[in-house]
């Protein structure tokens, strides 16, 4: 999980380079410890998708985090797919298995230049304003996205 949550976050947010804060930031919140933690946090759900013995991507559920109210459901924290997979449906069926076992009600927020929200959009997500992401001392613009059912 930790490689593959690496991988991603860099080509999605190291697009001009690496910076030494995302470097730190990736390699302190993308480690074995940190998915073992939230593994056993009971607010967290993990769904992954696998090949044999290769992971394609997976899904972190929060199932206690809300966006200004309750009625936007629970918060996707991260949709990750690695990206020779990306554009193969594995991030639809992620977010249909949520669905089928969660509800029809979540949100998520995204890097305001993130090129995964026309995919958000195709699924069916409704953009409902701006999500402040606190990076060390910047604020990080991105959109928070909400789906409520088919």
């Amino acid at each position: 999980m930790a490689g593959l949550s690496l991988e991603v976050w860099f080509n999605t947010y190291a697009l001009d380079g690496i910076q030494t804060p995302f470097s730190k930031y990736a390699i302190s919140t993308f480690t074995e410890q940190n998915f073992n933690q939230l593994l056993n946090d009971s607010k967290y759900r993990l769904l992954v998708s696998a090949e044999d013995i290769y992971i394609r991507g997976y899904v972190l559920v929060n199932m206690e985090s809300i966006y200004e109210s309750g009625q936007n459901g629970f918060e996707i924290d991260k949709l990750y797919v690695h990206t020779p997979f990306q554009g193969k449906g594995i991030g639809k069926s992620l977010l249909s298995e949520v669905r089928r076992r969660y509800g029809e009600k979540f949100w998520l927020h995204t890097w305001v230049h993130n090129k995964s929200i026309e995919f958000y959009k195709k699924y069916g997500f409704r953009d409902v304003g701006r999500y402040a992401f606190r990076f060390g001392d910047e604020e990080i613009d991105n959109r928070a996205l909400c789906y409520s059912g088919a």
